[in-house]
C-alpha cells in the first residue's frame, strides 16, 4: 500500500474530520496513516494479531457495546477499534479501514460503517490500477 499512502492520509482525514471519530489506515504489518488520535502513539505501529484476524474475515466489523475492546496496536490500550472494514485488492487483504474508540466514546454507528466500507472499497480500486 505504500504507492497509496498520500491517498490513505487524505481519506483518514476526511473520515476523522467528518464524524469526529479517530480514524486509521493500515497496511496488512502497520498503521500507515492515523488522523484524530495522537501519532506517536498508533503511526507505523504493528498492527494487533485481533485486527489481523478481522482483517482475514474480510467483512465489515463493528464493535457492540458488550464486547471486549479489540486493540489496533500490540502494546497499545488508549484506543480500541470500533469500526474495521477490510481493504481487499483483487482478492487479496492488502490492510483495513478502521475507526478507534477511546474508553468513554459514543459507539460507533452507521455513518462509520458506511464511511468505513467507502473508504476501503475505493483504497481497493485504486491498488487495482
Amino acid at each position: 500500500m505504500g504507492g497509496l499512502s498520500e491517498y490513505a492520509s487524505q481519506i483518514c482525514d476526511s473520515m476523522s474530520k467528518t464524524t469526529n471519530c479517530p480514524a486509521a489506515i493500515t497496511d496488512r504489518d502497520s498503521v500507515i496513516s492515523v488522523c484524530g488520535a495522537p501519532r506517536r502513539e498508533l503511526a507505523e505501529k504493528r498492527i494487533s494479531g485481533e485486527l489481523e484476524q478481522l482483517m482475514e474475515c474480510r467483512q465489515l466489523y463493528m464493535r457492540k457495546p458488550a464486547e471486549r475492546a479489540v486493540p489496533v496496536v500490540d502494546g497499545e490500550n488508549s484506543y480500541s477499534i470500533a469500526v474495521a472494514c477490510p481493504i481487499i485488492s483483487e482478492g487479496d487483504v492488502m490492510g483495513c479501514v478502521v475507526f478507534l474508540s477511546s474508553e468513554g466514546a459514543n459507539p460507533p454507528g452507521e455513518t462509520e460503517c458506511k464511511l468505513a466500507t467507502m473508504a476501503s472499497k475505493y483504497l481497493g480500486k485504486q491498488m487495482e490500477n
